[in-house]
């Protein structure tokens, strides 16, 4: 393992606890080699780590082909998500394990009434009968190979499923493998309590209790440049009417040349406030002074925050689970909740936004709470309840594991490291 004082510079940069990193020390955190690539967690708190880490000392010693030669969850207990993955291997190893690994040329789309080489070849590598023509089995067998391969199910094979064919079974076999490693990370069926988990590879969350889901809801996660961590951490207070401290990155992008343009009401319409630096008790700093044109050039810095009400970004509350990170999950404000209905919630800068923060906080606390104010209030929870964030490219149902596209494009790295796998070849599926 390699020891960081300080991991990322802080995807979200909304507390003034993270932002202080740079005026104080940071108590060191092992970070697992390949968690860069998204296979181990960063385990936040020290409560969590040593149960963890002795577990996972025990699954690195099986590795990979144990998760493929034997069902480890007979004789280890493992969270559900690995049993389930693991019976959606063995379906597939089944439905497609057996089928010719021929190649097909690049060419035009196949569909119904091709005809020619490569749809002879096609019909070799589904497994069909032998013949010249694109007809409506292969179009069948052709959406079904699409559904469970993360593609658009048109039944027509474009450059997409042909490579995603040409990659062969091995490769989502072992595809299959990194996300039983993934799973075998998380909290076992014997654990009991409730915690909460987070999927970013799907951007869904989780409320389990006893080892089993009791809820779920969809999520809005960090996007490619900004990426969610795989960690764990205790959520251990609320923050009702939150504060939105505004990135330094959108201060400079976003705030700064809007002042410079309409000038100081810019800011009294957005109801912000400059302050003088990032500790606990800062001083409010009067907006004329500061040389808005050097922040929007990145040659000066301010620290910038945004009262509570229905523009604030953290919407009417705020998880904390304090981490050097800076990941936390919140609300969002009414004018950003279509946003939950859209496949594409990879846009965040790496917090967790949540569907119903609401049905949240009264699954935490019994009841939802309520703030005595118009300011933030903070209300801590009797006992802090873990938050696993993990990061799964497959998915396992009762028809069988169904793979999705790796918006992190981490698996590329891991299938070069454990499998050997060519990077370039890899990296062709990602629909």
């Amino acid at each position: 393992m390699r020891r960081l004082t300080l991991i990322l510079a802080g995807l979200c940069l909304s507390s003034p606890a993270l932002a202080a990193v740079n005026q104080q020390p940071i108590e060191p955190i092992d970070v697992p080699p390949s968690v860069e690539q998204g296979l181990d967690m960063v385990y936040i708190d020290r409560s969590i780590a040593p149960s963890m880490e002795a577990r996972d000392a025990q699954l690195h010693e099986l590795g990979f082909e144990a998760g493929r030669a034997a069902p480890i969850d007979m004789f280890l207990p493992v969270h559900p998500l690995y049993t389930d993955l693991r019976r959606g291997l063995v379906r597939y190893e089944m439905e497609y394990g057996n089928l010719p690994q021929v190649k097909i040329p690049a060419g035009p789309a196949l569909k119904l009434n091709s005809t020619g080489d490569r749809v002879v070849l096609l019909r070799q590598r589904l497994g069909l009968p032998d013949g010249t023509k694109f007809d409506a089995p292969l179009a069948a067998a052709v959406k079904k190979y699409q559904g469970v391969h993360g593609f658009k199910a048109d039944g027509i094979a474009g450059a997409g499923t042909v490579d995603s064919l040409n990659l062969g079974y091995k490769h989502y076999e072992n595809v299959l493998l990194l996300n039983l490693e993934r799973a075998r990370r998380l909290p076992r069926t014997t654990e009991t309590g409730r915690y909460i988990l987070v999927d970013a590879g799907s951007a869904r969350l989780w409320m389990y209790e006893n080892g089993r889901p009791v809820d779920s809801m969809r999520v809005i996660v960090g996007s490619h440049a900004t990426e969610t961590p795989m960690m764990a951490a205790q959520l251990k207070y609320l923050s009702l009417n939150p504060w939105w401290n505004t990135p330094p990155e959108l201060v400079q992008k976003s705030v700064a040349p809007g002042v410079v343009k309409e000038g100081l009401k810019y800011l009294t319409d957005r109801d912000y406030e400059v302050l003088s630096d990032w500790s606990e008790n800062p001083k409010e700093l009067d907006p004329a002074t500061v040389n808005w044109q050097a922040v929007a050039d990145g040659k000066e810095d301010v620290r910038m925050r945004r009262g509570p009400g229905p523009w604030n970004s953290m919407g009417d509350m705020k998880f904390n689970m304090p981490n050097d990170f800076g990941i936390y999950l919140h609300d969002v404000p009414d004018m950003e909740r279509n946003l939950f209905d859209k496949d594409d919630r990879w846009i965040s800068n790496g917090c967790i936004r949540l569907q119903d923060a609401h049905r949240l906080a009264t699954w935490l606390f019994g009841k939802l709470p309520h703030a005595q104010g118009a300011t933030e209030e903070n209300v801590d929870l009797p006992d802090p309840v873990p938050v696993y964030v993990t990061y799964l490219t497959a998915e396992a149902g009762p028809d069988g594991p169904k793979f999705r596209r790796d918006p992190y494009n981490r698996d590329p790295a891991l299938l070069a490291r454990y499998f050997d796998e060519g990077k370039q070849q890899v990296a062709a599926f990602n629909p």
